[in-house]
């Protein structure tokens, strides 16, 4: 069963999901969000679908700022701020009658897959966590994505738009993806670009293609490998796409090497975005759901 909710954050923000509820229960509750500028109906009800049927509960949610969860500016990635969400909502979810509040699990992907990397390292309430084709280090990922002739235009964006937002202007933005191949965007590859625009009206969910400009200078700032190796005792699964450009494997692979143990590594011969679909989920959902079950105690 999945029945949309809404709960809310520290700061008073109101996220808003879907919770799958397990039977028996008390059980384990592993909790979703997707990644950059992405809403929940971006394949995720499958991956979800997949843990509820192994005894899981679990909450999936868009990001604040984001879909149809609240938060201003509209747009605005900041990554420190949904750390903190992960961690409210393990809180939210600890209070509810079917979840056993001692089995938390945490997944992410892409940007979120930084995300619970973080998380785990910080919340030893999480007992176990799943890392799909994560962004590890930003500065050098985000090198390998805009071209260099082009960084001293952004970082002059950057400062135009600082100094904009302290005169209180409006914050500048600019769209995740482009309509054409060289157009500029947050993300300007041509299989992202290839992924949202053909995103049926069921899974475009309430996702719009613009963020603020400092969603992509936070990018640039954000090192969530750097925390890799504090996630254990904590269980670790990471999940690495061969062909991936957007987050590149060779990065996640690095992060691996520097992680703990327990930890386990499933790498798939797709892209970034194909993990989500086809063959590579049907490979990989399962792989991931038995991480989960193993650590967390799950009972189908």
């Amino acid at each position: 069963m999945k029945t949309d909710v809404t709960f809310k954050t520290e700061d008073g923000t109101e996220l808003a999901g879907w919770f799958y509820r397990a039977a028996p229960t008390p059980a384990p509750c592993v909790i979703m969000a997707h990644g950059f500028s992405a809403t929940k109906e971006m394949h995720l009800a499958g991956f979800a679908e997949t843990f509820q049927r192994a005894g899981m509960n679990v909450l999936v949610y868009d990001n604040r700022n984001l879909g149809q969860s609240g938060g201003e500016p509209r747009g605005e990635i900041d990554p420190d701020q949904q750390i903190a969400d992960y961690r409210d909502a393990i809180t939210w979810v600890q209070g509810i009658e079917t979840v056993d509040a001692a089995r938390i699990g945490i997944w992410g992907s892409s940007y979120s897959g930084g995300h619970v990397l973080v998380v785990a390292a910080k919340d030893k309430r999480v007992k176990c966590v799943v890392s799909q084709v994560p962004l590890v280090y930003g500065l050098e990922n985000a090198q390998r994505l805009v071209r260099s002739d082009h960084w001293a235009g952004l970082r002059s964006g950057f400062a135009a738009d600082r100094a904009g937002r302290l005169k209180g202007e409006p914050p500048l933005r600019l769209p995740v993806v482009g309509e054409n191949e060289g157009d500029p965007c947050a993300l300007p590859t041509d299989d992202s670009r290839a992924f949202f625009q053909g995103l049926s009206d069921a899974n475009r969910g309430a996702w719009v293609n613009e963020i603020t400009l400092r969603s992509m200078e936070l990018f640039t700032e954000y090192e969530p490998g750097n925390w890799v190796s504090k996630i254990a005792p904590t269980p670790l699964m990471l999940v690495v796409g061969r062909d991936d450009h957007l987050t590149p494997a060779d990065l996640t692979l690095r992060a691996y090497e520097n992680a703990m143990e327990p930890k386990k590594l499933l790498i798939l011969d797709c892209a970034h975005f194909e993990a989500y679909t086809d063959g590579p989920f049907e490979i990989s959902a399962p792989a991931q759901c038995a991480w989960f079950a193993e650590h967390l105690g799950a009972q189908s």
